[in-house]
């Protein structure tokens, strides 16, 4: 087994690599620039949204938008019973104080001195600064577990991903299985015909296979959701190129051995296909986990709702609780970023071996 630390140092020595060796060369200040800016494109907005989920409602609004979470400093005043909102404030000679809002009305705020109550003041509210400080609003998280069916809307979820997943694995394989290992007249038509689905609009099919859904009584359940997509050209397609590869000499030594088709398609071909299952495992679940028009048309109960749709509660006529909506949304990136974390080395053997580009 190769030493950790070992491969640790030889990594740091290829980020660090310049070819100019002890000297920067234009070419390492280009690439280090291009990889640097590639990353905070891809990364950079996953870390704002991480942050944007820990702000209150009133930080999210502020403009500018500040990148930590900041919330307003809030001081018990005597004689008041609510807190009141901490302000920097300029005084007409010039100095600085700390000022507590106790009403603003319109341009005017009206204060008082924390630690002289009976002190008031009338200041213009652009001569204020608000007082803020480090703060996570954990709330964020806490109250959607705790007031909504947060907690359902994830179970759902994961049924509908894990099974979905599972079939979709299952009937793609098998239809692969048929059009890569047997040989037949008008295979390669087949092929192109799966193929030439891709060219099909969702939003010409919708009508027709809610139809369907209606009539086998499958609306406001989970099966409306899981059925309906369990057959994609994109996997039966991946999963066929790369069975392409799988050398005919294994199934004909497994026939030879009297083993039947289902003992060659699961005990020879799926463990041989498995780089290419695992791409295509990672696919479903994005596609499945992050589904929203689909569970939106044929799910009109609460008791169903997948994740997708259970966050479109937070989106009111009028009012978007949008602290909700960020912190949840970070949850819902956790499993799909677990999953592709996990099968994420057999993604390039897969995609170059099926023939995907």
């Amino acid at each position: 087994m190769a030493d950790p630390g070992v491969e640790t140092k030889n990594l740091v020595s290829i980020i660090l690599a310049r070819r100019g060796r002890k000297k920067w060369h234009w070419t390492d200040i280009f690439s280090y620039t291009y990889l640097a800016l590639g990353i905070f494109l891809m990364f950079g907005p996953v870390l704002w949204l991480g942050m944007s989920s820990f702000k209150t409602r009133a930080g999210l609004l502020e403009f500018p938008p500040t990148f930590f979470p900041l919330g307003q400093i809030e001081l018990q005043v005597e004689g008041y019973e609510k807190p009141l909102l901490l302000f920097d404030v300029k005084m007409d000679d010039g100095s600085t104080r700390q000022l507590a809002q106790i009403r603003r009305i319109g341009i005017v705020s009206q204060m008082v001195d924390p630690k002289n109550p009976g002190e008031k003041f009338k200041i213009p509210i652009d001569q204020r600064t608000k007082v803020r400080e480090f703060r996570m609003a954990w709330e964020n998280y806490r109250d959607p577990l705790e007031r909504f069916n947060f907690l359902l809307f994830l179970k759902n979820s994961v049924v509908v991903t894990v099974v979905a997943t599972l079939v979709t694995l299952l009937i793609n394989s098998m239809a692969a299985y048929g059009l890569s290992i047997y040989e037949f007249r008008g295979r390669n038509a087949i092929m192109l015909f799966v193929i030439g689905t891709l060219m099909i609009p969702i939003t010409v099919i919708m009508v027709p296979v809610y139809l369907v859904v209606t009539n086998l009584g499958m609306v406001n359940s989970l099966w409306a959701v899981i059925l309906p997509g369990a057959a994609t050209p994109t996997g039966v397609f991946l999963l066929r190129q790369y069975m392409l590869t799988i050398p005919k000499e294994l199934i004909e030594a497994a026939r030879m051995d009297n083993a039947s088709e289902w003992t060659i398609f699961s005990k020879v071909v799926l463990p041989l296909a498995m780089p290419a299952i695992a791409v295509l495992a990672i696919f479903s679940v994005m596609w499945r986990w992050n589904e929203f028009l689909w569970p939106l048309i044929v799910l009109n109960r609460t008791e169903v709702y997948t994740l997708q749709v259970g966050l479109n509660a937070f989106q009111g006529e009028l009012d978007v609780q949008w602290h909700y909506i960020l912190a949840m949304t970070v949850v819902t990136l956790i499993p799909v970023a677990l999953v592709f974390a996990f099968l994420q080395k057999f993604i390039t053997t897969g995609i170059a071996s099926s023939g995907m580009k």
